[in-house]
């Protein structure tokens, strides 16, 4: 798994995909921090962190399209199926890959809480919240982006399906409400990624949003190895 965490990170820096997800990050963030947070006089950055859901909704997409996508155009998916390599290993090294960048860019949001700590009193509580929040929010949205990936060898439809996939997550909430049935209309909004995310912002720390997400990260996961297993044995 280590060795391919290391090819898949380093292939990130290697291609344009790792520059471009920070740049566009840093750019949309500390806009939002400036438009939020600086602007408003105030050191609540609750703001900033709720429009970065619909930053990272476009983002991860970019993030997941190649990671399996590009062994099955560029032929070599066989041999790392073939390798005496575990299937969990193969997606956990490329996932993490994943996350690992996407944590690095989410950690300039730590930065705009230092630079706020010299001017006022800042809560640590809510903003390390907040960073748990996008965290496990870009956990579950890398899974899924990764499972998509390993469904098809071209990246820009898996970046397609996968932005589609997450904007209907998004929309969870509205699709629950043109439901007049109550038990549908329930189940669909406690599968709601957008206002479990906005509880974090609200400073409400809920144990079962932390579960959810790491279900999700994990379920797509076991899915992806699913999927490569299949192939494996075809």
């Amino acid at each position: 798994m280590g060795a391919i965490f290391r090819r898949e990170l380093g292939s990130f820096f290697k291609s344009s995909i790792a520059y471009i997800f920070l740049a566009v990050f840093f750019l949309f963030s500390g806009y939002f921090f400036c438009a939020g947070t600086l602007y408003s006089s105030t050191s609540d950055m609750s703001s900033m962190f709720g429009a970065l859901f619909l930053v990272i909704l476009f983002l991860i997409p970019i993030l997941t399209m190649k990671l399996l996508s590009e062994e099955k155009k560029q032929k070599t998916d066989q041999g790392i199926l073939t390798a005496p390599v575990g299937l969990w290993s193969i997606v956990l090294g490329k996932y993490l890959a994943a996350l690992t960048l996407y944590i690095i860019g989410i950690s300039i949001t730590l930065v705009y809480a230092l630079i706020l700590s010299y001017f006022g009193t800042v809560v640590w509580s809510s903003v390390l919240a907040n960073y748990l929040a996008l965290i496990l929010l870009g956990s579950a949205f890398i899974s899924i982006g990764v499972f998509i990936s390993s469904l098809t060898e071209n990246q820009m439809s898996s970046a397609i399906v996968s932005f589609v996939a997450l904007m209907l997550l998004y929309m969870i909430d509205s699709i629950a409400n043109l439901f007049s049935v109550h038990i549908i209309k329930n189940i669909l909004v406690s599968l709601s990624f957008y206002t479990r995310y906005l509880e974090f912002t609200s400073g409400i720390f809920n144990l079962s949003s932390v579960v959810f997400y790491i279900s999700v990260a994990f379920l797509f996961n076991f899915f992806t190895v699913r999927v490569l297993e299949k192939k494996r044995w075809s």
